[in-house]
């Protein structure tokens, strides 16, 4: 089940049935939980929307669970390094993590070897949110339509650039899914993040990049970047004047960022199922929801079995454009 705007996924009630911990000690451990800090590892440096959406979560969860939850971001390998620390973490519920697309179903197919197992090494709790990427350029440019921009590289094969926030993120593969479809080429250049990714792109060092909403809204309202398209399915709600890729002549074309919520393979599950319920019931306030709209992030809300459909399709279409593009980590 893909996530469609502001729907919650199926399954909102709960997790279902769950079988009882066996144990009294493992019964007082649940029972006590949280009774220490609770880390929650970002792979990605700090700011941009992973790390957005991870403290707005922690912040609440704290105050929900009546604990110390705590954002600690381990940037490296596409995310790989982070996302492998929660894998390898002791499974108490106390070192969680929210992982983005590039890093739980794009990187398994970009590796040729993970220090984990993508699929059987952690216990989803929730598919959280989601947002759109919007393509921008420097609001000096030339290319002032998305159709400017395919006339531009058709005449130049490979002479545009655009700027990634690192190899294997989703902002590397959403523009090679744009050039997939469009029958044009231009010259990747990663950064190693969002941050330096924007940055790029308003000192014109590359020609363009597929920017999360997070970073990119404050720049369009700015007047300093110029968004030709967005990438979500839907315009966004912030800047409904910029039309979608699909609208622009991509039928079918959708790329999202998306945010999932993991604790370690053999987590308690009453413990999967306390987070997962918290989560839902965090994204469901209203102050959460103002500040996710704000920056054009959708909520989704999903429960921990909605998630394994979502995430083998997701790894299924990304890894059909993986092979058919030949995209390899630089």
């Amino acid at each position: 089940m893909l996530p469609r705007r502001r729907t919650l996924l199926a399954g909102l009630g709960g997790i279902g049935a769950l079988p009882l911990l066996s144990g009294g000690v493992a019964r007082a451990q649940v029972q006590g939980y949280p009774n220490r800090a609770v880390t929650i590892i970002v792979p990605f440096a700090p700011g941009g929307s992973t790390d957005f959406v991870a403290r707005l979560l922690a912040q609440h969860l704290s105050a929900k669970l009546n604990g110390n939850f705590v954002v600690e971001n381990r940037a490296g390998g596409s995310g790989t390094l982070g996302h492998g620390a929660v894998a390898r973490a002791r499974p108490d519920g106390y070192t969680l993590g929210v992982s983005p697309t590039g890093t739980f179903a794009l990187a398994p197919f970009l590796f040729e070897k993970l220090p984990y197992d993508s699929e059987k090494g952690f216990a989803p709790i929730s598919l959280l949110a989601g947002n759109a990427m919007f393509v921008c350029v420097h609001s000096s440019s030339d290319i002032k339509t998305y159709a400017d921009l395919v006339a531009a590289a058709k005449a130049q094969p490979g002479k545009l650039s655009y700027a990634s926030a690192g190899a294997g993120t989703i902002a590397h593969l959403a523009p090679e899914l744009m050039l997939d479809m469009s029958g044009t080429e231009m010259l990747h250049v990663a950064y190693r993040s969002g941050g330096l990714q924007v940055q790029a792109v308003i000192a014109r060092e590359a020609n363009l990049g597929f920017i999360d909403t997070v970073t990119a809204i404050p720049y369009i309202q700015s007047g300093e970047l110029r968004a030709l398209a967005v990438t979500s399915v839907g315009r966004s709600p912030q800047v409904p004047q910029v039309p979608t890729l699909a609208e622009c002549g991509l039928t079918g074309y959708r790329a999202t960022n998306d945010f999932g919520f993991f604790a370690p393979a053999g987590t308690p599950p009453e413990i999967v199922r306390q987070l997962s319920a918290a989560a839902r019931e965090i994204l469901a306030m209203p102050e959460v929801k103002a500040r996710l709209d704000a920056a054009s992030i959708d909520i989704y809300a999903g429960t921990s079995e909605a998630f394994p459909p979502y995430q083998a399709e997701e790894a299924r279409r990304w890894g059909d454009l993986i092979r058919r593009r030949n995209i390899k980590m630089e």
